[in-house]
């Protein structure tokens, strides 16, 4: 939506209840674009400290940028409960006012019907699907960032990333 972020900080920490090895119970994240935008996700899926005190699962974001900003859930955490994710935005084009479209469907399981289908439809068509490889390699640079800026406590540009997909270009997109 806001094209490829330059650098990414990350930050986590383990949930101790569980029973198996993991970095991230816990995460927070922050995208910093060039043209100043910030885009954050505060993903807490293990949030319970244990019996006696309530649960508070929740995936959060928000976006700010310099003429306005958007902050919203993931519903997913709910699941297999249908819980809508939410989203809420202003803007300066439309002063002192705030937007807050519903739906019903839901992330999970509902957002993978239009993309499946679409990959099906490219398939039974032999053509590119509309979101294809190139762009999910995209989001896994995304995601190593994350986990190097995690593992070295520190804010990563993804330049940094990119040389890990050598076989690939990020210039105009990824292209074997």
């Amino acid at each position: 939506m806001f094209g490829d972020p330059e650098k990414i900080t990350a930050v986590a920490r383990r949930d101790p209840r569980t029973p198996f090895p993991h970095i991230d119970g816990i995460t927070q994240y922050t995208f910093h674009y060039a043209n100043e935008l910030l885009a954050t996700s505060l993903d807490d899926v293990w949030a319970w400290p244990g019996e006696g005190a309530e649960k508070d699962l929740y995936i959060k974001w928000r976006v700010e940028g310099l003429d306005g900003m958007a902050q919203g859930t993931i519903g997913w955490p709910s699941y297999p409960e249908r819980t809508p994710s939410t989203l809420e935005f202003t803007t300066k084009q439309s002063p002192n006012q705030w937007y807050r479209p519903q739906w019903n469907g839901v992330w999970f399981p509902d957002a993978f019907q239009g993309t499946m289908a679409q990959l099906l439809r490219a398939v039974e068509t032999d053509s590119e699907p509309e979101i294809g490889g190139r762009d999910n390699l995209r989001s896994l640079a995304l995601v190593d960032a994350c986990y190097k800026s995690i593992a070295e406590q520190r804010t990563v540009a993804l330049t940094e990333i990119e040389s890990q997909y050598s076989a690939y270009t990020f210039e105009g997109g990824m292209q074997p």
